[in-house]
This record gives C-alpha cells, structure tokens and sequence, in this order.
C-alpha cells in the first residue's frame, strides 16, 4: 500500500536510505532531514514495514523533483518502485507544477516512466540549492532526467 509519510515512518525511512547511501547510490540524509521534510515521503508499506520510500521536493513555482527512491533490496522488481514514482507524479500535477527531475544512477527505469535525459546545466535551481553542498559537486556522475507534465 502506498499512502503519506507520517512522522512514525522516519527512522525505518532513514534505514532504507543508509543501505543505499553507503554505497552512493542515494544521497544520505540525516533522520533529521527526514523529519522536517516528512511531509514530501510516500511509503510503501506492508505488514507495518516501510519496503519503500520517495519523496517529491518542490524546487520552484515550476519544478521539482523526486529524490530518496528506495526500495528494499528483498522486494526489488516487483513495481513499487515504479508506484512510488507514479505518486510523486499525481501529487506534481495536482500541483501545477510542470516538470519533475531526477538525478539518479537507474537511468532506464526513469526512462520507462517517460523522463528524458537533460543536462544538469538546466537545474541551476538544483545545483545550487543541493548540490553545491554534496561531496561529489562539480564532478557529479549521476544522470538528469526530465519529464515535462
């Protein structure tokens, strides 16, 4: 079941993230973060467990976009990832927001969701609100994609 985050879903959202940020495959973020910015996760629940996680950050009147994908590495491949992304998506465009990055590694499951890749160069809101604080600015390897709503 995927639903809002609430506050009793930080610390399992923060596990999932540090499985994947040890390897730098998701930025880490503090439990800290992931409790002032709570209200931007969907989980994916099952059996009270959080298996899954995304969040939609707003960038701008007209921008924003979806960070912190995490699944379970056990519940890998059976979609969720993919709904979580849809939700983040729903909410955008209930929104008005009219386009939705990501900056990621899984550069094919974006593009089967519809996002196209983009230079990093046209998210100066991005760069220079995130990115400029990551250990790996200027030299970021990650992949933009874009999708226009």
């Amino acid at each position: 079941m995927i639903r809002k985050a609430i506050l009793q879903d930080a610390r399992q959202i923060h596990k999932l993230l540090l499985v994947y940020a040890k390897d730098g495959l998701v930025l880490p973020r503090s439990l800290m973060d992931i409790f002032e910015a709570i209200r931007d996760f969907y989980v994916f629940v099952e059996e009270d467990q959080v298996i899954g996680a995304a969040a939609l950050n707003i960038c701008w009147e007209d921008l924003a976009e979806v960070r912190s994908l995490v699944v379970n590495e056990g519940h890998a491949g059976r979609g969720i990832g993919r709904h979580l992304v849809e939700a983040c998506l729903s909410e955008a465009r209930l929104l008005g927001i009219g386009r939705v990055f990501a900056l990621t590694y899984q550069q094919n499951f974006f593009e089967k969701l519809g996002f196209e890749v983009i230079d990093k160069s046209e998210l100066p809101q991005k760069i220079w609100g995130d990115c400029i604080k990551c250990a790996k600015f200027p030299e970021c390897d990650e992949i933009a994609l874009s999708l226009s709503l």
